[in-house]
C-alpha cells in the first residue's frame, strides 16, 4: 500500500518553548501598545542607543560597562538570547541596558520617535545568503532611511557582517543617502578599533573569516530628503501576539 504525504497544510509546526523572562532589565512587548517614556523607564535622562540583534549579550555588556552614562537598549528576536542578556547585565551589575524582544523595523516605528537615538549598533544580522532570499535582509535602503529619521543629527550608525556582499549591499545603499558621511577611509573595514566584539564576531575571527565593519554618521548639515514610514508589516519576524514565534 501507498502511503501519500500529509498536505503541506496539515504538517506538523515545530513550536518554539518560550521561555519566562521576569528579569527588571527585560521589558515586555506590550510596552509597544502606547508611547514609551524612555527616561521614565531608565529612571534618568541619558542618550539613548540601540543595538539590533544583542545575541547573547557581550557587545552590549561590554559597551554599557564602558558608558555607564548612556542609556542602552538591546533587543533581539530570540527568546533564549534576550534571556541570556539579561542573566548577563545582572551578573555585570550594570543598570544602564533595557532588553526587548521585538523585531527592529517594528520597534523603530512604533516606540521611537524621530532623533531619538545617539546611536544604532547592528551586529551581524541574519545575512540570507542565498540569492533567492536577499529580499530578506533586515538593513536595506528603505532601512537605512528610517534609521536616519530616529537618529539625533549628529549620530552613529555602526553595521557588521560576516557577509563581505552583505557589507558591500549597505554601503551601497548608505552611498545613495546624502545625509549619512562615512567615517571610515573606504566603504568599509575588516578592523574598528575599540569596536567590542560578540561572540558571533570572535567565533568567525577565529576561525580566520573577516568581519566587514561600517561607521557612518547622521551629518546635521544636510536636512532630510521627505520620507514616508513604510507600514508595519508583521509576518515571519514578528513577535507580537497574534503572530507565529
Amino acid at each position: 500500500m501507498t502511503i501519500s504525504p500529509l498536505p503541506a497544510a496539515a504538517a506538523p509546526q515545530r513550536i518554539q518553548r518560550v521561555i519566562p523572562i521576569d528579569s527588571p532589565w527585560f521589558l515586555p512587548v506590550r510596552f509597544l501598545d502606547e508611547p514609551i517614556d524612555w527616561p521614565a523607564v531608565f529612571g534618568r535622562t541619558a542618550p539613548l542607543l540601540l543595538e539590533i540583534g544583542c545575541g547573547t549579550g557581550h557587545f552590549v555588556t561590554t559597551l554599557a560597562g564602558r558608558y555607564p552614562e548612556r542609556n542602552f537598549l538591546a533587543i533581539d528576536i530570540y527568546n533564549k538570547g534576550c534571556l541570556k542578556t539579561c542573566r548577563k547585565l545582572e551578573a555585570a551589575g550594570l543598570s544602564n541596558v533595557r532588553v526587548m524582544r521585538v523585531e527592529a523595523r517594528e520597534l523603530l516605528l512604533r516606540a521611537l520617535p524621530d532623533a531619538s537615538l545617539q546611536a544604532i549598533y547592528i551586529n551581524c544580522p541574519d545575512p540570507w545568503p542565498k540569492k533567492c532570499h536577499r529580499d530578506r535582509r533586515l538593513v536595506n535602503q528603505a532601512f537605512l532611511e528610517l534609521a536616519l529619521c530616529r537618529l539625533r543629527p549628529d549620530g552613529e550608525l555602526f553595521f557588521a557582517s560576516d557577509q563581505r556582499d552583505y557589507a558591500e549591499e549597505v554601503a551601497g545603499a548608505m552611498a545613495q543617502l546624502p545625509a549619512f558621511r562615512n567615517q571610515l577611509a573606504a566603504p568599509f573595514a575588516v578592523e574598528l578599533p575599540g569596536y567590542p566584539l560578540s561572540k558571533y564576531m570572535r567565533r568567525f575571527l577565529a576561525q580566520g573569516l573577516p568581519i566587514h565593519f561600517i561607521h557612518c554618521r547622521r551629518d546635521p548639515a544636510v536636512p532630510l530628503a521627505a520620507f514616508a514610514a513604510p507600514e508595519l508589516m508583521r509576518g515571519y519576524r514578528s513577535r507580537r501576539p497574534g503572530n507565529p514565534a
